[in-house]
């Protein structure tokens, strides 16, 4: 008998809602160079908020990941959520895979949207490409969070034994899962205390849904992404970032965050979520709203030896 009910494909409807109700629209912009980008974007939006731009990681669409975040930041701010490319409805005809080419997208895409200067909040694989926008278009990011995002990596950290994984293939298997039990990998992999039951009918259908599509391009972005990488060769930031880690974290460990704290500025924010593991927007919302909130919104605190916001662990 044919499947009639999909979990995923009801829950991503109910997240359009969702997003809809924060204020939001759907939108499609084609960039004139064989790439489109789809965006949730403000409905209204208010001149005299600021613009954020909120940055997914590898997985499910932008609404999947930020689902948690865009109502209470939509009342503060101009929000814009854009699929990266080869994600939800964004794709290109081009054969770039890098975060580079993917931080030339969004920055085009804001253009066209007439946002000139911006906030960016990048999770995990979208934290990549924040990085490389304020590295690109240094003068039209303000404030800018890294959230899990490996940025400090070097291709020979996974032969030195770093990840869970021991090759580029094996990540690819877990992060772009096609069985069942793959699923169930990466679940494992990303959250520090995982859910005990996990049905495969589930499974298979988020499989179905949300894994299918652009499978050799995302292969693709993942194999650029760690190809010949070396830290010597990642620019410096003009400004300091907010970085946030899970305490737990494997798929991106906690030394990552050290060394991407060094290399950024001596004095970066550094702040780790307790009891948390890579997908700390699933895991801990409130307390990564909270620390994006005193970031983002809240008059800056000192930056004296000892600020809470520096080097500090979020309960």
């Amino acid at each position: 008998m044919a499947k009639c009910f999909s979990f995923t494909a009801t829950r991503d409807r109910c997240l359009r809602f969702s997003f809809s109700q924060s204020g939001l629209k759907s939108t499609l912009t084609d960039l004139g160079d064989g790439t489109v980008m789809h965006c949730w974007v403000p409905r209204r939006p208010k001149p005299a908020r600021p613009d954020l731009v909120l940055l997914h990681g590898i997985g499910a669409n932008a609404m999947w990941q930020w689902n948690d975040f865009v109502s209470p930041l939509a009342a503060r701010f101009n929000v814009y959520v854009p699929d990266l490319v080869f994600f939800g409805d964004s794709y290109t005809t081009r054969p770039e895979r890098s975060e580079q080419f993917q931080a030339q997208c969004v920055a085009a895409l804001m253009e066209a949207m007439g946002v000139k200067k911006m906030n960016v909040v990048g999770m995990s694989y979208g934290g990549f490409v924040a990085y490389s926008m304020a590295v690109q278009f240094g003068e039209r990011v303000d404030k800018l969070v890294l959230i899990c995002a490996g940025v400090c990596l070097e291709d020979k950290d996974m032969e030195e034994g770093m990840f869970r994984v021991r090759s580029v293939d094996e990540a690819v298997s877990v992060l772009l899962p096609q069985q069942p039990e793959k699923v169930r990998d990466l679940i494992r992999f990303a959250f520090h205390r995982p859910p005990k039951r996990m049905p495969t009918c589930f499974l298979q259908d988020f499989i179905d849904v949300m894994c299918t599509d652009y499978l050799q391009e995302r292969m693709e972005l993942i194999v650029a992404l760690h190809k010949d990488r070396k830290l010597s060769d990642l620019p410096k930031l003009a400004k300091s970032p907010l970085i946030i880690w899970g305490e737990h974290d494997v798929v991106f460990p906690m030394e990552l965050a050290e060394r991407l704290k060094r290399h950024v500025d001596g004095n970066a924010q550094l702040v780790v979520i307790k009891d948390a593991g890579h997908a700390i927007n699933a895991e801990k919302p409130k307390e990564m709203y909270k620390i994006l909130k005193t970031f983002l919104v809240d008059p800056p605190a000192s930056h004296e030896p000892g600020n809470q916001m520096n080097g500090r662990k979020a309960d």
